[in-house]
């Protein structure tokens, strides 16, 4: 097993692979008005486009899971098999003729990517030592973090110059090549072990479990909720000029970076800690933003605020749910739909918001419910901590009184 100073060339490879995922996640909220121009629809059904591809890894990973387990098919082949699905998908995303095919190669795009990031990370627990995980994770998540940073800016750029069908494409194009690495790279025979079903879903049957599945939901449901429609909001509440928005992505990204080195130095260790500040900042950034006005320097304050938290806390939600339950692939998977299944409604409730008329800044409030609602949820176990270390404390009180 490696040591802790050294990491495997494979995870680098795993999050590479999940930077190619993401990317075909996010670039919607990067190319957003040229996807409504194109299909004549509004910009709530371009941002259905993320709720629906979000919709598909929140129902659909966890029964792909299921299935692939119970064939006894190993964590590398099906990796393999499900980065095809999204090749296939995005192939189709990038050929659409209808804003229907288009949602509809979404929604499988999503089935594909969460059981795929669930068996990323599966594979990558399993190629360190326990008390490297969460440096190991920070590793494959940096993937996520660059999606914004490279990713969607340069899905953004291709579009301005070649048209959305060609961003398309080099999210497609970029999946075949980590396909074929992964298939040449990943070792079989250390990453094939796969726990019995009946195993892997006992250990579902933990409530810190889901409790940590919960505060995850919210908060990537409150980060997607404001950064699903962060382009319009850009353009038609800040000003911003159609040509900055890609910079401006960029430097959101470089805060989710650097936001996720330091979550995943300090995981293991400082777990509530990470998320509970986390938190805390997420909700000034986006009440901030939401309350700015017209006052530029302070949106963009605000904006940029907010790339150092969300996705960022990626690390510690993913360390607490292997701390709370060994990290399976059906563990992985579920967890990965959980917080989908947020990023849907998160999504679905901010264009909600702007089509009952409540205006473009309507979804930075409903990012600010979700993370509080985590906050709150995050609370409740450390005060349960609190309340039975006192009653021990008290307990041994009284027996030294009684003695």
């Amino acid at each position: 097993m490696p040591s802790r100073s050294k990491i495997p060339l494979t995870v680098y490879l795993l999050g590479l692979t999940i930077f190619s995922l993401i990317t075909g996640e996010f670039m919607v909220a990067g190319i957003m008005p040229a996807l409504a121009e194109a299909f004549s629809v509004s910009l709530a059904k371009i941002g259905n486009l993320i709720a629906f591809h979000a919709l598909g890894m929140a129902l659909g990973g966890p029964p792909l899971a299921v299935f692939l387990v119970s064939r006894g098919i190993g964590n590398k082949h099906a990796l393999v098999g499900l980065m095809g699905l999204f090749v296939a998908a995005s192939s189709l995303a990038a050929a659409a003729p209808t804003y229907e095919v288009l949602l509809g190669a979404r929604v499988f795009m999503g089935v594909a990517t969460s059981a795929s990031i669930g068996l990323c990370m599966t594979i990558c627990a399993g190629l360190v030592n326990l008390d490297s995980r969460g440096r190991a994770v920070s590793i494959v998540l940096a993937g996520l973090m660059l999606a914004p940073v490279a990713g969607v800016p340069l899905t953004n750029v291709v579009e301005h110059i070649y048209g959305w069908r060609a961003s398309s494409w080099v999210v497609a194009i970029l999946s075949v090549i980590c396909t074929c690495w992964v298939a040449y790279q990943v070792s079989g025979e250390q990453t094939n072990i796969q726990p019995e079903l009946r195993l892997q879903i006992r250990s579902l049957q933990n409530v810190s479990l889901w409790g940590a599945f919960f505060t995850s939901g919210c908060i990537i449901g409150a980060t997607f909720a404001a950064f699903s429609y962060i382009t319009p909001i850009l353009i038609k509440e800040v000003g911003v000029l159609p040509s900055s928005v890609a910079p401006l992505l960029a430097l959101y990204g470089v805060g989710n970076f650097i936001g996720n080195t330091v979550v995943g130095r300090i995981a293991d260790r400082y777990n509530f800690h990470a998320l509970g500040w986390g938190l805390v900042l997420l909700i000034v950034a986006l009440s901030g933003f939401a309350l700015a006005g017209s006052v530029r320097w302070l949106n963009l304050s605000c904006f940029l605020a907010f790339g150092f938290t969300g996705v960022a806390l990626n690390p510690a939600m993913v360390a607490r749910v292997m701390q709370a339950a060994e990290p399976h692939a059906l563990v992985n998977t579920l967890h990965t739909s959980v917080i989908t299944g947020g990023l849907a409604f998160g999504s679905w409730a901010g264009g909600h918001a702007i089509e009952a008329g409540f205006g473009l800044r309507a979804p930075l409030w409903v990012g600010v419910g979700m993370a509080v609602l985590g906050l709150v949820s995050l609370a409740m176990p450390i005060l349960n901590r609190r309340s039975q270390s006192l009653a021990r404390g008290t307990e041994s009180m009284d027996c030294k009184a009684t003695d």
